[in-house]
């Protein structure tokens, strides 16, 4: 038996732009993708801090050391330039594993969204 487990966060972005006719997705700082786990084209969950809007997509890399977070799509309806957002991802494995797994969490800078 697979469960789903809590895998990583990027917590407390600020949105740098939204673009409604791009395909989809989230775009994310190279930067960011690396230090928390989150590798490009994995499925995302984003929680908007100001509105709380929920909803999921996939994660695309953007310019490192940019702070760039992107919204793009039917998703850039529910965040406004300037929201606070949180970034997840899940992994499934199994109990034993999930005993044992430790989550990367990470906490950029909210107005930068650079890490530290």
């Amino acid at each position: 038996m697979l469960i789903e487990v809590f895998k990583s966060k990027i917590h407390r972005v600020r949105v740098t732009e939204s673009d409604l006719n791009y395909i989809g997705s989230i775009t994310i700082d190279e930067d960011l993708l690396e230090a928390s786990g989150i590798i490009v084209g994995e499925r995302v969950f984003i929680v908007n801090v100001n509105n709380g809007q929920r909803f999921d997509t996939y994660a695309i890399k953007g310019k490192r050391k940019s702070g760039e977070i992107c919204l793009n799509g039917p998703a850039a309806r529910l965040v406004q330039k300037g929201d606070i957002i949180i970034i997840m991802s899940y992994a499934q494995m199994t109990p034993e594993e999930a005993q044992h797994f430790q989550p990367k969490i990470i906490f950029p800078d909210e107005v930068t969204n650079l890490l530290n």
